[in-house]
């Protein structure tokens, strides 16, 4: 299990999606930037996430988040979700490191549920 190290801040957060609103990236490999780890938070249902040794690589891990539950993603790694049933409901928080140029550059929606 990744951790997010203690010097980095939420500094931004998806709106929840369901079924219906999820983004297609996020159901195919994308990573996140250089500097960020991704929280992915689970309300209702479940997901599984995939986590690849490289772009187009073999799936290293797989993982089922369910109700409650988060998985964190550490900076550029490769990997995608599936929703596992029609009811989830999930968002994503990003951080980065306190004093990064991305974290200042969004003080004033650190607050805020902004995409």
């Amino acid at each position: 299990m990744k951790v997010i190290p203690k010097d980095f801040v939420n500094y931004k957060s998806s709106p929840i999606f369901d079924h219906n609103s999820v983004p297609k990236m996020f159901l195919h490999e994308h990573n996140t930037k250089a500097g960020v780890y991704g929280k992915i938070c689970v309300f209702k249902g479940s997901l599984k996430f995939y986590g690849f040794s490289e772009r187009r690589g073999k799936v290293e891990q797989e993982e089922i988040i369910e109700t409650n539950e988060s998985l964190v993603s550490p900076p550029q790694y490769w990997h995608k979700v599936e929703l596992l049933d029609k009811g989830t409901q999930f968002k994503v928080e990003f951080y980065a490191q306190r004093d990064s140029d991305i974290a200042k550059q969004h003080l004033s929606e650190r607050d805020s549920n902004t995409f």
